[in-house]
């Protein structure tokens, strides 16, 4: 039986100054769970506020505790009921989804399985794509990291845009023509609004953006405005994609009929169990699915996924999966491997974390 659900909170700063066309941050938080069993901890996560933790500890630990750990859909049953009156979606989404990883990576330890075994593996390796290019950086910090990611052999990259169209419009596309001046012709190139123009900006940007060879083009207009994003997507022929904001299944149901690719984050959606729900709803929309940033917890479960299209190997989480937990495997030739290890295969390194914790 499960004998206890802990979740701790770790504030860790950026290695520069972080944003996009909507907003700016200069440190992340990382909401851990630990769930344990027989002497056996699993560990999930997610990205959001340290409230996430008090949800855990308040209204879900409870719920989990006593249960078979074999069970991980009871378990999700049972929290998704204790969160009827305080709302899913936000930050107790969150904290169902950290919940939830953390018991399928327990059950793999358990049964000594590597978690993508568990769930039925469909592809050996991810796809992955660099994701950072944030609005703060200057030329020289985004031609360095963008030449990083393509000395890693990885082969799709992702800049922030979305600076306000009109009076930014100019840097706006400067920065997409550098990414392509940078990474050359044989490499794909993404970029993302974050929800930052209008409809008729985000059309006449996506009409200019063809011009560089842009294949994405992420939450062109707010992710609320489906009817937005169905108008950019008729009017373009680049890739319109969004759901990164999504927390539970009916978000994507009315979403999949407005966008060419959903993406998916397993640290918001409502966890592992929601996630393999999501992936089969889009692939019944014919569409496929991307992973949105977190990788040591996608990579696993994306691997289980037939209609998958690519993981965002996001540089901020990255550094921290790389700091906090061991295991984390790196991209190579433009994909990655989950850890043939039981679990999702990342240990968590308490020593690494202590200075940051905040609750």
């Amino acid at each position: 039986m499960i004998g206890s659900v802990r979740a701790s909170a770790y504030t860790i700063p950026t290695d520069a100054p972080e944003g996009d066309g909507t907003f700016a941050w200069d440190s992340t938080t990382l909401v851990l769970v630990e769930v344990s069993a027989d002497g056996v901890t699993g560990t999930g996560w997610t990205y959001g506020s340290p409230a996430c933790a008090t949800v855990v500890t308040h209204d879900l630990a409870s719920v989990v505790e006593g249960r078979d750990p074999m069970d991980v859909g009871g378990a999700w049953n049972a929290m998704r009921s204790a969160l009827r009156n305080i709302g899913r979606p936000g930050v107790a989404g969150m904290a169902l989804s950290a919940v939830d990883c953390a018991l399928w990576d327990l059950k793999a330890r358990l049964l000594e399985l590597p978690l993508h075994r568990l769930l039925g593996a469909v592809h050996d390796s991810v796809p992955v794509y660099g994701s950072g290019g944030f609005t703060t950086y200057d030329d020289r910090q985004l031609a360095d990291q963008l030449t990083g990611w393509v000395s890693q052999g990885i082969p799709r990259v992702k800049i922030k845009i979305g600076e306000s169209f009109g009076t930014r419009s100019d840097r706006d596309l400067a920065r997409v023509a550098q990414a392509r001046s940078v990474i050359g012709s044989d490499v794909e190139l993404y970029v993302d609004a974050n929800g930052g123009y209008t409809v008729g900006q985000a059309c006449r940007v996506a009409s200019r953006l063809s011009s560089y060879d842009v294949t994405w083009f992420e939450e062109p207009v707010s992710s609320d405005d489906l009817a937005g994003l169905r108008v950019v997507r008729d009017q373009t022929a680049i890739d319109v994609t969004a759901g990164e904001y999504g927390y539970d299944l009916a978000y994507f149901s009315r979403m999949a009929p407005a966008v060419d690719c959903l993406q998916s984050d397993v640290t918001r959606c409502g966890g592992i169990t929601e996630l393999l729900r999501i992936a089969a709803l889009a692939e019944a929309h014919g569409l496929q699915l991307s992973g949105h940033c977190a990788p040591g917890l996608h990579l696993a479960a994306l691997s289980a996924i037939p209609n998958l299209r690519h993981l965002e190997w996001f540089h901020d989480h990255t550094r921290i999966e790389s700091t906090l937990f061991e295991g984390l495997p790196l991209p190579t030739n433009g994909t990655a491997t989950p850890p043939a290890t039981p679990g999702h295969g990342l240990t968590w390194l308490p020593t690494a974390a202590a200075n940051y914790r905040v609750a």
